[in-house]
């Protein structure tokens, strides 16, 4: 199975007084296992509510999703929660760091209540904080952090339960241009190693990391490049 993604005349309408507002309309999309994909758009292009919908954190109106050939349209809340938590790991422009626990417990929120906790508790969150250069961050609470040092904590997080998918929302948005570069050279090297993502940016320097780019607009995709 190399489909990680896959929609179908995805549509998402949102009703503002007395006008809908067609937020994502028949979005056409496929993600293949290992890709880097980025979605580009100006405000309001659809891009956060396409991100929204294919993270199960938001359901469409019309269309089929199949996340690694389930069809997450017609699942109840609870099979969705449990296919989220299980399947995609999430990376955002405000870190979502509990400010109370220390890094390593914020990476290991995902896998604290799952069957394989002791095991990876003890394994896979110490071994992530390594990869990604801050061992020695892990008793710290988050602000006793940098913003890059928080943003890895956020992507080990992410990686902790070992997903397919990767979704990274404005990943470098609260960044500096150096750590943000660093951000996303850290991002490119874990697709190198297989993993996929599918991340949503404004900054075209930032899409410039992805192998793939598509451009939203009006709910719809304007444009679908490939880069390398």
């Amino acid at each position: 199975m190399n489909h990680v993604i896959v929609t179908s005349g995805l549509c998402r309408t949102f009703h503002v007084g007395e006008s809908d507002v067609h937020a994502i309309d028949h979005i056409d999309l496929t993600v293949e296992r290992g890709e880097f994909v980025a979605v580009m758009g100006p405000s309001g292009s659809g891009k956060t509510t396409l991100m929204n919908i294919l993270g199960c954190l938001d359901r469409a109106d019309a269309g089929e999703y199949r996340l690694l050939d389930q069809i997450v349209s017609d699942m109840d809340d609870d099979r969705l929660s449990a296919l989220r938590n299980r399947y995609i790991g999430f990376v955002f422009q405000s870190f979502h760091l509990l400010p109370r626990m220390s890094a390593l417990d914020n990476v290991l929120v995902p896998i604290r209540y799952a069957d394989s906790w002791a095991a990876e508790g003890r394994n896979r969150g110490p071994e992530l904080l390594e990869r990604l250069g801050i061992a020695d961050r892990a008793h710290h609470r988050p602000n006793q952090l940098s913003g890059g040092q928080r943003q890895r904590v956020a992507i080990a997080r992410a990686l902790v339960s070992n997903p397919p998918l990767l979704l990274a929302d404005e990943p470098t948005g609260n960044l500096d241009s150096a750590t943000g570069g660093t951000i996303m050279q850290l991002i490119s090297e874990l697709n190198r190693e297989g993993q996929t993502i599918l991340m949503v940016t404004h900054d075209e320097d930032v899409a410039s990391h992805a192998r793939r780019v598509i451009h939203m607009r009006d709910g719809k995709v304007d444009r679908d490049a490939r880069r390398h």
